[in-house]
């Protein structure tokens, strides 16, 4: 079997994805990091495929991501609206209820659509991620600040080129996230596009720009404290985590059906290495 190609057309743009698996099978929302896309599940998804079923596999670019629409001119990426388009991408494929299975952002939204509307999540896979990163209230006018000025300082300018894919793959691979140059080049595969010189990242240069606004801890855990689906939370034994200590045992402490596993690897661990992922993601779908 291979990956398909779909074009979901919502309010606001339309949602590129890749699709594995039967059509009438168990249906999987996968949904990737931040700066990556749909192809962050291009190992993973077969390996779990050939573990558990069937199931309906279908990877979307985030808006601004990968082949996906880019947000209207004066729009911003603010993390609520991503989980509003995810609602709204699950509505269109017809979906009345499916697992949600999420990469660090992803993982994220995943977390917080599962506590806005618990009947329709069956369940919640959450890689590197439980729960967006939050700010204290009284940041939230230093924030606002700081973004309306890098907003105004950065609007029109675009990301530099690259001379060639393994160019672009060296320098991701090269980042804070230590992803494996042969993970950096599945995603520059679908990340990039031909310019003149060279290659450039698909994505909206505006996702870089910080938020406007950010969830405070207390309302991340409302949203946790509310799903009813089980969760599984995978991390990763060198991963990158930006939320840790006191504040995440308090997050995994208000869900009520978590199950965690904790497997060797760096923050794209799915990516890099997905057979022990599958093979915990499989035993968790085949008692949920």
């Amino acid at each position: 079997m291979a990956w398909s190609e779909l074009e979901i057309e919502i309010e606001g743009g339309t949602i590129a994805a890749r699709a594995w698996g039967p059509p009438d099978g168990r249906p999987v929302l996968c949904l990737h990091g931040w700066l990556d896309n749909a192809a962050s599940f291009e190992t993973l998804v077969p390996a779990l495929a050939s573990r558990s079923g069937p199931h309906r596999f279908v990877a979307i670019d985030l808006p601004g991501h990968g082949h996906s629409s880019h947000r209207a001119a004066g729009a911003s990426y603010l993390f609520i609206d991503a989980v509003a388009d995810v609602a709204a991408v699950r509505h269109a494929l017809g979906w009345s209820r499916c697992v949600l299975m999420g990469h660090s952002l992803g993982a994220a939204i995943a977390c917080c659509l599962a506590g806005a509307e618990p009947d329709r999540a069956q369940a919640v896979i959450a890689i590197e991620g439980l729960g967006p990163m939050t700010d204290d209230p009284a940041q939230a006018p230093t924030r606002l600040a700081a973004a309306l000025e890098e907003a105004r300082s950065k609007r029109g300018k675009q990301p530099p080129v690259h001379p060639d894919l393994e160019a672009a793959a060296t320098r991701l691979a090269q980042g804070v996230m230590r992803l494996s140059l042969p993970a950096a080049r599945i995603l520059c595969a679908r990340g990039l596009a031909a310019v003149d010189g060279g290659v450039r990242w698909r994505a909206d240069p505006r996702l870089r720009w910080q938020s406007r606004l950010r969830l405070t801890e207390p309302q991340v855990i409302a949203f946790l404290s509310a799903i009813v689906a089980p969760v599984l939370f995978v991390r990763a034994q060198e991963g990158f985590f930006f939320v840790d200590g006191e504040p995440l045992r308090q997050r995994m402490d208000c869900i009520r059906a978590l199950s965690t596993v904790s497997l060797p690897g760096t923050h794209h661990l799915h990516l890099d290495a997905p057979e022990p992922v599958a093979d915990a993601i499989a035993g968790f779908l085949a008692g949920s």
